[in-house]
């Protein structure tokens, strides 16, 4: 009854250097970086530099797919590339992080999600991502503290205020839950997640006309697959003491 979906937690700014990035359901990386300054350095023309950015950018991209069909060895392989190139550059410490997550290394998930608050403090994305290793690691109050973060620097992370109703629910703080996936809804962005979530909170404190009527929102927002069958499953429990 408490299993717990987190939303995925890797996000693109919405500023110019993401602008041809796919939607948040089929990309997770930033179209971003911070490449050193090529003065006095005669040998690297405009052209030729160019030549290096894109050459970054599909390598990122390609990693990305690697991730998506599970081959992480290989995706965190091309990442740590590009770092061992720019060491200073906090989005890749937070996409390397990433994919170090979703391979189960947790630990190693965390030392980079670190480096890249290290190198930015101003980072939502990474805080966000080591608010869900700590929410993973059951260490909720460390979890709310980073998603906070997330959301003062950036108020429209829906993200992270998805994450963070959910994290309230393990709490069993369930007004503050409902606050958090209310807000999500306004924003107009993942709005199924936020439906599914709203009306579990609204099931497991018991509100359960509320939780129908959020669980058959979220629906139509899902195609067929795990989430919207554990929706239906969650329907069903609801309504199973009724059918005679």
């Amino acid at each position: 009854m408490n299993t717990s979906y987190f939303v995925d937690n890797q996000d693109c700014f919405k500023h110019q250097a993401c602008a041809n990035v796919p939607s948040a359901n089929t990309a997770f990386y930033p179209n971003r970086f911070d490449c050193p300054s090529q003065e006095g350095n005669s040998s690297v023309t405009p052209s030729l530099a160019s030549t290096h950015v894109e050459l970054e950018t599909s390598l990122r991209k390609l990693a990305q797919h690697k991730m998506l069909q599970g081959d992480y060895s290989e995706a965190i392989a091309m990442i740590t590339c590009l770092l061992d190139r720019h060491p200073d550059n906090a989005n890749d410490y937070n996409n390397r992080g990433f994919i170090y997550y979703q391979s189960g290394e947790l630990d190693a998930a965390l030392a980079d999600y670190n480096k890249a608050i290290q190198l930015n403090p101003d980072l939502a994305a990474a805080y966000n991502n080591r608010a869900n290793y700590y929410a993973a690691k059951k260490e909720l109050m460390k979890a709310i503290a980073d998603y906070d973060r997330a959301i003062d620097l950036n108020p429209l992370h829906v993200r992270a205020l998805i994450n963070r109703g959910i994290t309230y629910r393990e709490l069993k703080l369930y007004n503050q839950a409902l606050e958090n996936f209310d807000f999500a809804l306004r924003l107009g962005q993942l709005q199924g997640q936020a439906w599914k979530e709203r009306g579990r909170t609204h099931h497991l404190r018991g509100d359960w006309n509320y939780a129908i009527a959020d669980y058959r929102r979220a629906l139509p927002f899902f195609p067929e697959g795990r989430q919207k069958q554990q929706i239906q499953t969650w329907i069903d429990e609801i309504l199973s003491p009724f059918q005679f």
